[in-house]
C-alpha cells in the first residue's frame, strides 16, 4: 500500500445509510484488490525498468490523479506550511521505492504487511491501553513468524519492508498536519505534484540508461492507475459512507489481498509460518483500528 490512504486523512466519514455503508464496505473491498492488483502489475515491469522506474511511472501518474482533485498550489504558502508538504514529498518517494524494493526480494504478501505495522506503530503509540500494548507484542510475534528470521532471511528485503513501514507512519503524521494546515486535499495534492518535479529528472536519467519496452510502461502505467487513480477515488467516495474507524479496520485487508494477487498474477507462494505471521499482524491492526480509530 503504499501511499493510497493519503484521502483518508480529510475525510469526514459519515455513516450513512445502510445501503450507503453497503456500498462504502464494497468500494473498500474493491480499492483494496485494485491497490494491490496494480502493485503486483509493477512487480511484473521489475526485469525491464527495476522498481525505480515503475516507482517514477507511478509518482507521476499519483500527481496527475491528486491534482485533478485537490487543486494544487505553491503559492502564498507559508513556512509553516512549506516544511510538511516538503517532508511529505519526501515520504511518498522513500515510502513507495523502499515498498516496491522490498517486493523484488521478498514478495507482495510479506512486504506489504511489513508495511502495515507503520500505521499499527501509530495507533499504538498514541494510545497507552493495554490491548494496543498486547496487539503491538501480538505484531511482533507474526513479524517473526512472517520473516522467519535466520542465515536464509533476506534481511535487506525485510529492511526494506519496516523502512516503508516507518515511511507510513511518517506519512500519516504528515498528512494529518498538511490536512490542518491546509483546506481539503490541497497539501497532499501540492506535495504530490513537488514529489513528480523531483522524480521527473531521476526517471530520465534512470531511462535512458535502462531503456524501457512498451509493455514495461504499459505495466508501469496500470500499476498507476490500479495503484493510485482507482483506490484515491473509492476512498474520497468510502469515506463519505462510512466511519473512519470501519476504513481503518477494513484498511487491513490489504495485506490479504496482496499475499492472494502475489499467489495468482506473479506465482509467489507461501508457506504456512508466512501465513500465521500475516493473519497475526492483520489481526493485530484490525482489534487496534476497531477499539480505538486512531489507526
Amino acid at each position: 500500500m503504499s501511499e493510497k490512504t493519503q484521502a483518508s486523512a480529510t475525510g469526514t466519514g459519515g455513516a450513512g445509510s445502510p445501503k450507503g455503508r453497503a456500498l462504502g464496505v464494497s468500494l473498500m473491498l474493491g480499492s483494496a484488490a485494485s491497490n494491490q492488483a496494480g502493485a503486483a502489475a509493477g512487480a511484473l515491469a521489475f526485469p525491464a525498468i527495476g522498481p525505480f522506474g515503475v516507482v517514477a511511472v507511478r509518482q507521476l501518474v499519483s500527481a496527475v490523479v491528486l491534482s485533478a482533485v485537490g487543486r494544487p498550489s505553491f503559492r502564498g504558502l507559508t513556512r509553516r506550511e512549506w516544511w510538511p508538504i516538503v517532508g511529505l514529498a519526501l515520504t511518498f518517494s522513500v515510502m513507495n521505492l523502499s515498498l516496491y524494493s522490498a517486493v523484488e526480494r521478498i514478495g507482495l504478501g510479506l512486504a506489504v504487511t511489513l508495511e502495515f505495522l507503520g500505521p499499527l506503530a501509530v495507533a499504538v503509540c498514541a494510545s497507552r491501553r493495554a490491548v494496543d500494548i498486547g496487539c503491538a507484542l501480538a505484531a511482533g510475534a507474526g513479524v517473526v513468524l512472517l520473516t522467519n528470521p535466520g542465515p536464509a532471511s533476506d534481511l535487506p528485503g525485510i529492511g526494506l519492508g519496516l523502512i516503508a513501514a516507518a515511511a507510513w507512519a511518517a506519512y500519516i503524521l504528515l498528512n494529518r498536519t498538511v490536512g490542518r494546515r491546509l483546506p481539503g486535499l490541497r497539501g497532499t495534492a501540492t506535495a504530490s505534484v513537488l514529489a513528480a518535479a523531483l522524480w521527473v529528472p531521476l526517471a530520465a536519467l534512470w531511462f535512458v540508461t535502462h531503456p524501457p519496452t512498451p509493455a514495461a510502461l504499459g505495466l508501469a502505467l496500470v500499476c498507476g492507475i490500479f495503484a493510485s487513480a482507482v483506490p484515491y477515488a473509492a476512498d474520497i467516495i468510502t469515506l463519505r459512507r462510512v466511519p473512519a474507524a470501519v476504513f481503518g479496520t477494513f484498511m487491513s485487508i490489504n495485506p490479504v489481498w496482496a499475499a492472494a494477487a502475489g499467489w495468482v498474477i506473479l506465482g509467489q507462494s507461501l508457506d504456512a509460518g508466512e501465513l500465521a505471521g500475516i493473519g497475526v499482524i492483520v489481526l493485530s491492526n484490525v482489534l487496534v483500528s476497531r477499539t480505538s480509530g486512531k489507526v
